[in-house]
């Protein structure tokens, strides 16, 4: 059997009767820029750290200092990193999957197959780190958000792609097969 052939960078389909296995296609988490902040705490914590130990006045002691530290470290840098990780979207060839949360998880998919609208909003800021918004809404369900997505277009490239595969194997296979062809005639 011969892979199905492509035309127009169009991505593949498989063969009629085919069993069409879900493959990850992409996984990525929000662009990381809204972690300057917490990298700029992070930086500065360990510089007042290492200017101030053995340098406090007399009614503090290094211990202190060392647990005022440990919890702003605690506060911007570890929650906001670990929030920021939790929130991971995957794209595979029949969904998209948003999965979020660091103590209680949050799962909510849109598949490909019924289709949807995909709308891109993108700020200044966003615009010059290459990333953006897309909103997915299939009209029935409440609109997927998938926030500060880093180089966005081939996201969103990848996104179209996926529904036009998945709408032309759900119309392939809702057609029914082909009739047996007739018997051919007896020979007389």
């Amino acid at each position: 059997m011969t892979q199905p052939t492509s035309y127009g960078g169009r991505p593949y389909t498989p063969a009629p009767g085919a069993p069409t296995p879900e493959l990850r296609v992409a996984r990525f988490r929000g662009h990381a820029r809204r972690l300057t902040w917490s990298a700029a705490v992070l930086i500065a914590t360990a510089g007042a750290c290492g200017y101030f130990y053995g340098n406090l006045p007399a009614p503090l002691e290094n211990w202190m200092l060392l647990a005022a530290a440990g919890l702003v470290v605690l506060l911007l840098v570890v929650l906001p990193f670990a929030s920021w990780w939790a929130h991971v979207y995957t794209i595979t060839t029949r969904r998209v999957i948003e999965r979020s949360g660091v103590l209680v998880s949050r799962h909510r998919e849109l598949a490909h197959v019924r289709g949807y609208t995909i709308q891109v909003r993108r700020g200044i800021l966003q615009r010059l780190w290459g990333a953006g918004t897309l909103t997915l809404s299939n009209g029935v369900d409440p609109p997927l958000r998938l926030a500060n997505i880093p180089s966005i277009a081939l996201v969103h490239e990848a996104l179209a792609d996926q529904v036009e595969v998945n709408q032309i194997l759900a119309h392939r296979d809702a057609q029914p097969p082909f009739p047996p062809p007739p018997p051919l005639p007896s020979p007389a």
